[in-house]
């Protein structure tokens, strides 16, 4: 019944939009402030607080479009096409500096939500004192659990962008993130070590874990469940190369005492001529989706198909701004389904006649096309089982006991969903970082990863060369031939210049500010 209940009254919440700031990310405008003697006293005012910080991870800047697409179009994985409107250009030339806008979106856009669930934390114990029936105290501690994971959620953005990847024996004198604890009181813009960051985020989802109920648990989620913060610990316990906990709470997703998640079969139809797989990107509706943004035709954020397509400056041809490069393409054997899911052959409008495969991976979901004629809007989907099962096998790798039998097996149970025949594997000392890379691009392409994974990686990827473009027909010469090794600055984004000149900022910048 409880469950029933909370369900009901999210969806029922008013949608609360908090904006942005205009000057330094880190202080709150008086103008925007909420007041302290205003705002959540009640039951509902925290439910209407939680929806507007559900509602603030549409914005465009976050997983709507920048936060997954940068860091991709940043790496290795498209091309930028001649002609095309220079969208995110300065990043895929690593023409990237202190005042780039996109990036002091994202700065800006974390900041805000860490801000938010701040003031939601601050209030909370006294809504949840004054409380006398049990459903309400129940459903405000799953509230509570979930705003505590997304904090951690934008923590882990920051220090995944912002900050070197992570090294054990050195993340106590590495430059982290700014952490900001409270709403009212004031707190230095001061950044902290690595190490501290980290453990800011593992505090926040040990307070959520305690908190979220695993029964909630359940596949293509709109809202923060256990299994989300289970599948964010397995991350960045990955990134903090604690290998036995990025198996642990892998295996807690991928053996789901529930069974809440299971794999979306590119093998297996689901109606007419489309399978599991294909419907999951083409209606985003999928068992493997542990979270997504819920959108609607009247609430949505950015549109993660648009650089990749342009269908609708005309409707008729397609303007791609970028398409996957040549090297992505190959990857894909003849027997893997997820090539046809996520890429096809259009006519496009250039002048040039560009002839390539494009991405429709977010093409849009067919029930906006249909019902609104709203293009390229997809539901970004930050967590998939799938990326869980790469996880542990990376980890089953790398532990200081390599276990390469178990990893086989788990590279093997996701290509079995993936490819018409046998996805078997055989990893190795020898070629397992090279063979995870490449299912990594294969399965999560464009969704973000690729710029973090190239600098976590280092020397072990590549021999440490990073990657090299290859020009392709109809692209631009400008950033083509890129020759990036994995120990170039740019790899960790630069702090916002004018959160390093704001007034009493202590904020330290990084490498790639210079």
């Amino acid at each position: 019944m409880m469950k029933n209940t909370y369900n009901i009254l999210m969806r029922a919440a008013a949608v609360i939009a908090i904006a942005l700031g205009m000057t330094s990310c880190l202080e709150k405008i008086p103008g925007n402030a909420i007041p302290e003697s205003e705002g959540m006293k009640t039951f509902n005012d925290a439910e209407q607080t939680l929806t507007g910080i559900y509602s603030a991870w549409m914005s465009e800047y976050l997983y709507s479009e920048s936060l997954t697409l940068l860091p991709d179009i940043q790496a290795d994985m498209v091309h930028a096409v001649q002609g095309n409107s220079n969208t995110y250009g300065t990043l895929w030339q690593w023409d990237i500096r202190p005042t780039n806008a996109e990036i002091e979106s994202v700065y800006a856009a974390l900041y805000s939500v860490i801000s938010n669930c701040n003031f939601y934390l601050e209030r909370i114990d006294k809504i949840m004192a004054a409380q006398t029936n049990d459903d309400r105290i129940t459903a405000l501690e799953q509230y509570t659990g979930e705003v505590y994971t997304i904090r951690a959620l934008a923590y882990s953005e920051l220090l995944k962008n912002f900050c070197k990847a992570y090294d054990p024996a050195t993340a106590q004198n590495e430059l982290g993130v700014v952490l900001r604890k409270y709403y009212s009181e004031p707190e230095p813009a001061r950044r902290a070590s690595l190490y501290d960051s980290y453990e800011f985020v593992l505090d926040d989802l040990a307070m959520a874990e305690e908190l979220l109920d695993e029964d909630y648990d359940a596949y293509s989620s709109y809202y923060i469940t256990k299994g989300v913060a289970h599948a964010l610990h397995a991350r960045v316990a990955l990134n903090m190369q604690n290998w036995e906990d990025a198996i642990e709470y892998s295996t807690k997703l991928i053996n789901h005492k529930n069974n809440a998640y299971s794999l979306s079969a590119a093998n297996v139809a689901y109606t007419g001529n489309m399978s599991f797989f294909d419907y999951m990107w083409k209606y985003d509706l999928g068992t493997e989706v542990i979270w997504q943004l819920g959108f609607t035709t009247t609430s949505y954020g950015g549109a993660l198909g648009q650089v990749f397509l342009n269908y609708t400056n005309d409707y008729t041809y397609y303007y791609p701004d970028y398409v996957p490069a040549q090297w992505v393409l190959n990857l894909y054997s003849a027997g893997d389904l997820r090539y046809n899911a996520y890429f096809a052959d259009f006519a496009t409008g250039y002048n040039h006649n560009l002839n390539w495969p494009l991405l429709v991976k977010y093409y849009g979901n067919q029930n906006f096309i249909n019902n609104a004629f709203i293009y390229h809007v997809s539901m970004p989907k930050p967590f998939r089982l799938a990326e869980q099962y790469l996880i542990r096998a990376e980890a089953y790798c790398r532990q200081a006991k390599p276990d390469y039998s178990a990893a086989s097996k788990d590279l093997a149970a996701l290509r079995a969903t993936r490819l018409s025949s046998s996805g078997n594997v055989a990893l190795t000392a020898d070629n397992c970082i090279q063979a995870i890379a490449e299912e990594r691009v294969r399965e999560l392409y464009m969704e973000g990863f690729r710029l973090n994974d190239i600098k976590r990686w280092g020397k072990l990827y590549n021999n440490g060369e990073g990657f090299q473009r290859e020009p392709q027909s109809n692209t631009l010469k400008e950033g083509s031939s890129l020759k990036i090794k994995a120990d170039n600055p740019l790899f960790v984004w630069p702090i916002p210049q004018h959160e390093i000149e704001a007034p009493g900022s202590e904020v330290e910048p990084n490498e790639s500010n210079k």
